[in-house]
């Protein structure tokens, strides 16, 4: 057992960073290069507001990883498979937010920024179906906020690559915590069956 309450530590201080990275990511596509004029206008992306980063990717993503690090440091109040059980749980939520960090930074990617052009503000990317990406000479079409098409392809493409890791890291901690809660008290019989 304490060879996968190590992995899970392991795993829950691989998760910390990733989180806060979600957190700044998400805090930075609220500022366009730093300014606060657009957020007080109102004149974000629609799916900025979801908070993919920040609640899914980041603040959800601390349920896990604060269990994966505490795991086993109470021995009196759990027994070593309820200790699992309990990870396996906090995995899930880990995936759940993952995933939804993930759908969230993906749609924004698709639908592009929200930008003022020669027709006034709005989505001129949207009709495209995230094509734009692999067309930066169009990109000058939004005249504000400034480099806005950079600053969301590089902070979403972001946070895409970290919903990524966290959910393989909550995955390989759903599974050592499975295998662990269902076959940790069947190694214990075949070491009592054969010490008998």
């Amino acid at each position: 057992m304490c060879c996968s309450v190590g992995f899970a530590r392991a795993m829950g201080l691989a998760l910390l960073p990733l989180a806060v990275c979600c957190i700044l990511a998400n805090l930075l596509l609220l500022f366009p290069m730093g300014e606060i004029t657009y957020i007080k206008q109102d004149r974000l992306a629609g799916y900025i507001w979801y908070f993919g980063g920040l609640g899914g990717g980041g603040l959800l993503m601390l349920i896990p990883a604060v269990s994966f690090i505490t795991l086993g440091k109470c021995s009196c109040c759990w027994n070593e498979s309820l200790m699992m059980c309990g990870s396996v749980l906090a995995a899930i939520i880990g995936l759940l937010g993952s995933a939804y960090c993930f759908v969230i930074s993906g749609l924004a990617l698709v639908q592009g920024p929200h930008c003022f052009t020669s027709y006034g503000w709005s989505y001129p990317f949207a009709d495209q179906y995230g094509r734009y990406l692999l067309k930066p000479e169009i990109w000058p079409q939004c005249h504000q906020p400034l480099n806005i098409v950079e600053w969301n392809v590089t902070l979403l493409c972001v946070l895409l690559g970290l919903a990524v890791l966290e959910f393989i890291i909550c995955l390989l901690q759903l599974g050592n915590g499975l295998v662990n809660a269902i076959c940790r008290p069947c190694c214990y019989k075949q070491e009592y069956s054969l010490n008998a």
